[in-house]
């Protein structure tokens, strides 16, 4: 099973190992938490991660269609919301300034939402998702 390891770098900054790659994150600049926004956030990498990834799957998409990709952007806005502190409305406008899409934009959608991170997130309500345990319980 695939891991990726996050660690406390002192200060309210972690740098979590994927792979070979470091990433470094900061908590939110506010009192409460005390970051100072020196890096994104975990909600930012989140979010990102489904931008991207969406993304990517749109990429595919065109390379097989023969739609011209080049320029492509992503957009993807979403709300805070609290009691619990969640994120919600996410909507995504994908933008091909070089392509005519036409009677392939139903395809276009389906595309973006088979990305590996929406399949994950739609099926986060069919059953346990994250466990959370402490090292000397996975022993």
């Amino acid at each position: 099973m695939p891991s990726i390891i996050t660690r406390h770098n002192g200060d309210m900054v972690f740098e979590t190992e994927v792979g070979s790659h470091r990433i470094l994150n900061d908590v939110m600049p506010t009192p409460e938490w005390g970051g100072k926004g020196r890096h994104p956030t975990p909600p930012d990498y989140f979010v990102t991660s489904i931008s991207s990834c969406i993304a990517a799957f749109v990429v595919q998409y065109c390379d097989r269609a023969g739609l011209d990709s080049t320029g492509l952007t992503v957009e993807l806005s979403f709300e805070k919301a609290d009691k619990p502190v969640h994120l919600t409305n996410f909507v995504v406008r994908i933008d091909l300034p070089n392509a005519v899409v036409g009677d392939r934009l139903a395809a276009l959608k389906r595309a973006a939402e088979f990305c590996t991170v929406h399949e994950t997130i739609t099926r986060m309500g069919e059953g346990p998702v994250i466990e959370v345990t402490d090292k000397t319980a996975a022993a």
